[in-house]
Formats: structure tokens, C-alpha cells, sequence
């Protein structure tokens, strides 16, 4: 079908949240790296991101978003195609999605089947950062989009001048850094932001799926020098660690991806404190492309009928418990921050806190834009949450990782959190929220918890299957 002939086709049939509308909503989806909540509109007291609070202070912000496995590949695959990792088989960074669900329709191949232009610069599907920077990578999807544009900026030509403060490690799984010289609009994030206003100028006319992939604050943590100016290194601390360098009891050693390098992958404490701080200022270098991008938005009168995404692949751990990076069924690991805005989203400086998970965007999005998404899409729509954020929702969000063979699960109702591995023959751990956010007091042998450990365990199953 050509592309007006299916734009017609979408006017006849559109649902009432897209019919509001004398043309469909556009959508403007923006992803950022290995970005977790440390952000000023989630409560943090140090991080500067009015920006992105901007964002949030015009729709709903998910106080309680999941994704489906903290690793890059298979998080990105999980959203783009609607599917759990355990459908996909895709938990790794070498595996294609395709290999195994050669005719699964992605997110925005729905949208470009039903006539909108779709495209995406940067980071969308996972490639190597930083060193497949400027390149298609292995992992992107060529039928989801008509326009793919992969910039490369200083940072990626200047990596000689980074300080890795694990040597051993290679940088994109490192503690390295550089406050850059330049500006921003030198750096591959700045260039992002560049050809994603570009491509809203050139293209809002026309029905739009825009995916703009920022690549920090993914190691290497690069920013430009001023960006690391509102993070002094004494205004930077480090959660203590229970036993030194040794595994705290709170910690299963099959959620440790590299326990031979624990505490901080191998990095000094002072060494950790200014990986911090340069991640921190690559949070809100990001932050201000994303505010390039809301500006043009407003700029163009393209805000009152697209609906803007705003997510990260997975949670990351910044020295809590010793840890650093993903890869584990923390919390600090698998929640993410979650942003929608614009068209479809009712309420205007929301929160929730109900669970949800980033397999929920695809059939959001659909809904929203008057599309049917594939029957096989496991997600669940946020649209009643969009409307109210505290509408009634007795879905819980279920994340997962891999260590060699063994599989590890964690799900939460919101306020518990119960991980197990190997069908629960392996470590299980519940953790109360309400009372202990930061998961070092494992109740599941507790008997007066012993009801809420059953419960979860159940649900858990009910949709992971039984134990293997």
C-alpha cells in the first residue's frame, strides 16, 4: 500500500484516541544509554536535569518502570519488537533478533507499514558503544526504518585523551571518562540532537516516527567541560559497602557478571567517586540535547499532536553495594526512568506508581495512534494510566538476566520485590521496599513473609512458566 493510501486507511479506521486529531499522532521516541533514576524530576537532590523534569512536568512520569533484561541488547529488542527476552532468544550482544523471529513486525515497522515515515538516528537497536559508533553495528533492523543515520562526533575521535580507572577493562564496559573541550553540538549526542531536529523540520508534515538514540551516559563518560562543573568531587559520595571487599550477604555471587573485580569492576573507591561525577555530568549533557529537542518540537507546533517517549534501556548501578554497571535483578539494575508526553496523554504533571514494564510501549503507542499492534505483542497498554495514573492496574513487571547458563527473575507488585534463579532452586531474595530501598535485608525466609513470597513466586510463573 502506498504511503497515502494507508494514511487514509488510518483515518477511517482510528479509534477515538487518535480520531481527536484532524491528522494521526506523530511520535517523537527518545532513548538515552545506561541511564538510571538519579534525575531531579525522580527526587534526586545533586543531578541537574530540568530538562527532562520539563518533560515530565507535561505528561506522566512512571515512577515504577521495569525493563524486561538489564543488558542493552536484549532490553532493545524486547521494546522494539513487543517481546519478552525468553520469546526473542535474544540475551546477549552478538545474537539478532531475526535469527529466531525472522517475520516479527518491529515498533516502528508498524508505523511504517501504516504510512508514517520512520527513522531513526543513533542508538536504538544496541550496537557497540563506543565502538561501533558512526556505524549500522550488528544488531540494527534495516525494515524498521526508511532512514537510519549513524553520527560520530570528537568523543569518538579523541578516545586517546580518556581516563579508564579500570585499564584492564575495554572502554565501553569501563570506568572512564573526559571532560571534553568543544561543545556540544560536537559530541555524537549533540550530533543526535542535530539530525534529530533536522529530520522533525524535513518530515513534520507527514505522519512521523522518529527515534532519536542518545549514547551517554554509557561509558565512556564524556561531556563537555562544563557539564562538570555542578558536580565538585566533595559533593559526590559512595553508599558504604557492607564487608569491604568482600560480597555483602544481601548478594548472591550469580548476581555479580564479574565477581573477581568486585568492589567497583575493579576501580579504587576515589577512583569510583570520579566515575561518578563524570556520569553525572553526562546525565545532564544528555539532558540538554533532549531539551534541544523540546524546544524544536514547541518551535516547529509540533507538540500538541505527537506524543513524545522518553526512556532507557535499563537501570545502573553507581557503587550501591559495590556494584557498578547492570547485569543483576537489582533494582538499581532493571528500573528505568519512563516519560510519555503530548498527544494521547491526559494528565499533564502525573505520577505513577504503579508497575510497568517497557514491553508496555509498544501497544501504548499503537493505542494511541489508532494502530493495531500484532496479536504475539506481550506488553500491556499504559493508555488507562495515561489518563489516570492511579487507575486500578494488578499487573506486575518482571525483568530477567543470564550468567552462563543459569537465568535469574525478579518481579514486583510495587512495594515487594522477589528474585529467584534456577526455577527458585538457586538464591531467592525478597526485599521490602517500604521499608528497605536499597535491598540489603532478604526476607524470604521470614515466615511472616512467607504468603507475599508465594504470591510472587506465583505470579511470577504464571507468566515465566514453571521452574525449569
Amino acid at each position: 500500500m502506498s504511503r497515502p493510501l494507508a494514511f487514509l486507511a488510518i483515518l477511517a479506521i482510528a479509534p477515538a484516541v487518535a480520531s481527536a486529531a484532524e491528522t494521526p499522532p506523530n511520535v517523537l521516541f527518545i532513548a538515552v544509554d545506561d541511564m538510571n533514576c538519579d534525575l531531579g524530576c525522580y527526587g534526586h537532590d545533586l543531578v541537574q536535569s530540568p530538562h527532562i523534569d520539563r518533560l515530565a512536568a507535561r505528561g506522566v512520569r512512571f515512577d515504577l518502570a521495569y525493563c524486561q533484561e538489564p543488558l542493552c541488547s536484549p532490553s532493545r529488542t524486547s521494546i522494539m519488537t513487543g517481546l519478552r527476552p525468553d520469546t526473542t532468544g535474544v540475551h546477549d550482544l552478538k545474537t539478532h533478533f531475526r535469527r529466531r523471529n525472522p517475520d516479527v513486525v518491529t515498533l516502528s515497522q508498524m508505523f511504517r507499514n501504516n504510512g508514517y515515515f520512520a527513522a531513526r538516528i543513533g542508538k536504538i537497536y544496541h550496537y557497540g558503544n563506543p565502538g561501533e559508533i558512526g556505524t549500522n553495528g550488528l544488531m540494527d533492523d534495516e525494515p524498521s526504518w526508511d532512514v537510519r543515520i549513524n553520527p560520530a562526533g570528537r568523543d569518538k575521535a579523541e578516545e586517546f585523551a580518556l581516563i579508564n580507572e579500570t585499564p584492564r577493562r575495554g572502554f565501553g564496559s569501563s570506568l572512564s571518562y573526559m571532560a571534553a573541550d568543544g561543545s556540544d553540538l560536537e559530541q555524537t549526542d549533540g550530533l543526535v540532537a542535530t539530525g534529530a531536529i533536522r529530520l522533525l523540520e524535513e518530515h513534520g508534515d507527514e505522519p512521523f516516527f522518529i527515534a532519536a538514540g542518545f549514547y551517554r551516559p554509557h561509558c565512556p563518560y564524556v561531556a563537555p567541560r562544563a557539564y562538570f562543573d555542578p558536580y565538585p568531587l566533595s559533593s559526590i559520595t559512595m553508599p558504604p559497602i557492607d564487608r569491604g571487599d568482600k560480597l555483602p550477604a544481601s548478594i548472591p555471587a550469580v548476581e555479580v557478571h564479574s565477581p573477581g573485580s568486585y568492589p567497583y569492576i575493579g576501580a579504587t573507591r576515589d577512583g569510583a567517586i570520579r566515575a561518578k561525577r563524570a556520569y553525572y555530568a553526562t546525565m545532564s549533557f544528555v539532558d540538554a540535547q533532549v531539551g534541544r529537542l523540546l524546544d524544536a518540537v514547541d518551535r516547529l507546533g509540533l507538540a500538541e499532536n505527537t506524543v513524545i517517549v522518553f526512556w532507557s534501556d535499563h537501570g545502573y548501578h553507581i557503587g550501591e553495594k559495590g556494584l557498578w554497571m547492570k547485569r543483576s535483578n537489582f533494582e538499581r539494575a532493571v528500573r528505568v526512568p519512563l516519560i510519555l508526553a503530548g498527544a494521547g496523554v491526559d494528565t499533564v504533571g502525573g505520577v505513577s506508581r504503579r508497575p510497568v514494564e517497557l514491553l508496555d510501549l509498544y501497544p501504548t503507542l499503537a493505542e494511541i495512534c489508532g494502530l493495531t499492534p500484532p496479536a504475539e505483542v506481550e506488553g500491556a497498554s499504559l493508555v488507562p494510566l495515561l489518563e489516570d495514573p492511579d487507575a486500578a492496574w494488578d499487573k506486575p513487571a518482571i525483568s530477567q538476566t543470564k550468567t552462563g547458563k543459569r537465568t535469574g527473575y525478579s518481579i514486583t507488585d510495587g512495594r515487594y520485590r522477589y528474585i529467584e534463579w534456577d526455577g527458585g532452586e538457586g538464591p531467592r531474595l525478597l526485599f521490602d521496599h517500604e521499608s528497605d530501598p536499597e535491598e540489603h535485608d532478604n526476607l524470604v525466609d521470614d515466615p511472616a513473609m512467607a504468603a507475599v513470597t508465594e504470591a510472587l513466586a506465583a505470579a511470577l510463573h504464571d507468566v515465566v512458566g514453571d521452574p525449569k
